[in-house]
């Protein structure tokens, strides 16, 4: 196994799947969907194919590839990880580990190696969650977590719904419930992904060998209040939609810090509305993101900024209302599969460690549901969703090296 094909080969397809973007020069851009979604998918299948893979597409938008095990009918060994990004994102994120899996297959191939079982890539659509703010809906689409009233609800900012962005992008929406997988059929899912933090990177560890990832919850709350002139109306008088919400949100922080665990809480969208610097703000909108290895962490926070919302909001008149986008557990990982990768690393000489996962991938969602395990390799200087994001080629190709070990293992 030549390491160095290995990398080149990682290199060149990451390359062409970057160019892919609606943003050339700032980053990648590449939103669920979409043309550029749409140019991606295609490409991924190509190199399916050429690796061996018989390649289909389900109507969430996830692209499969299945390379044909002496028993198909037994449970399967998936590898695969999102091929969106964020807006002005970087070239690595999901796609190193889509790109991963077909190098698996490709090798298995060369090797002339017929698993036991099937050996399935997957290129999940939208795990980022960037247009419509809710993430893993590929993921969860083929766990059968996605119904016909969430493609309605959920909209993108310009007020379109993913039931149309999916009929705008030539499938058929009510065929996406068809997308559910038989999850006895799937032995282990396998993800390979960037760091996107600078621990690997500071410590010069080779691998991460992540055994858990933290729960998430997102909401976008809605505060309500008055438009009125800014000069004539006294501060007694007013209904500011403002005013009240920036008391919740300036709090919000220091209840992440109190609980620990890693947890973390992030407001990374505000929006006032009419937007006039001469106008007292009729409606704030803004989102919340609460992430934590502990689950009551992050319900507890949740009751704070309701309680907190009541407070502020009664205060000044103004009313809230409060919408769930995305509610997933904590998760840890396959004790067996990592114990089999530390195995792996030790033999190849890689130096690595274990960790948690601050981020959400699609193992989360998966997770919940199936063995699941996770590598991480390094991002330079912990950069990630931006265009500066940046992981080393060979690196990726260490990671091959050890999941090829693995697959082979569990065949």
């Amino acid at each position: 196994m030549d390491k160095d094909t290995i990398s080149i080969n990682i290199q060149k397809k990451l390359e062409k799947l970057s160019t892919f973007t609606a943003t050339p020069g700032h980053g990648c851009t590449r939103l669920p969907f979409t043309k550029e979604a749409r140019q991606a998918a295609d490409f991924i299948k190509t190199l399916m194919a050429e690796s061996g893979l018989k390649v289909n597409e389900d109507q969430a938008g996830n692209v499969i590839g299945v390379l044909e095990g002496e028993d198909t009918q037994a449970p399967a060994l998936v590898v695969g990880s999102h091929y969106d990004t964020v807006i002005n994102g970087g070239n690595f994120d999901g796609l190193a580990g889509i790109v991963a899996g077909i190098e698996i297959a490709h090798l298995l191939k060369e090797n002339g190696v017929q698993l036991k079982r099937n050996f399935i890539v997957v290129g999940f659509c939208d795990e980022e969650g960037m247009r419509f703010g809710t993430g893993y809906f590929g993921s969860k689409a083929m766990l059968g977590q996605i119904t016909l009233e969430d493609l309605h609800q959920y909209k993108d900012k310009d007020n379109v719904s993913v039931y149309k962005a999916i009929q705008e992008y030539g499938l058929v929406p009510e065929d996406v419930l068809k997308a559910k997988q038989d999850l006895s059929k799937i032995k282990a899912f396998i993800e390979v992904h960037i760091e996107q933090g600078p621990v690997l990177d500071q410590k010069k560890v080779e691998i991460g060998l992540v055994e858990c990832i933290v729960g998430i919850q997102r909401f976008i709350v809605t505060v309500h209040g008055r438009a009125d002139h800014a000069g004539t109306t006294p501060m007694d008088m007013r209904i500011d939609a403002v005013a009240a919400a920036t008391k919740v949100i300036s709090k919000i922080p220091d209840w992440a810090r109190e609980k620990g665990d890693g947890t973390v809480v992030t407001t990374g969208f505000v929006k006032v509305l009419p937007g006039g610097m001469n106008i007292i703000a009729e409606e704030v909108q803004f989102s919340i993101d609460i992430r934590s290895r502990n689950n009551d962490n992050i319900n507890d926070i949740v009751a704070k900024i309701r309680a907190e919302l009541d407070k502020a909001c009664k205060a000044n008149g103004a009313s809230w209302e409060m919408h769930n986008k995305l509610t997933i557990e904590p998760v840890d990982l396959s004790e067996n599969m990592l114990s089999m990768l530390q195995k792996s690393c030790e033999t190849h000489g890689y130096s690595w460690q274990r960790m948690p996962s601050g981020a959400g991938h699609d193992a989360l969602a998966i997770g919940q549901s199936i063995d699941t395990v996770m590598v991480f390799v390094p991002s330079k200087d912990g950069r990630s969703h931006c265009p500066v994001e940046w992981t080393e080629y060979a690196d990726i190709a260490k990671a091959v090296t050890i999941i090829y070990d693995l697959i082979v293992d569990m065949q």
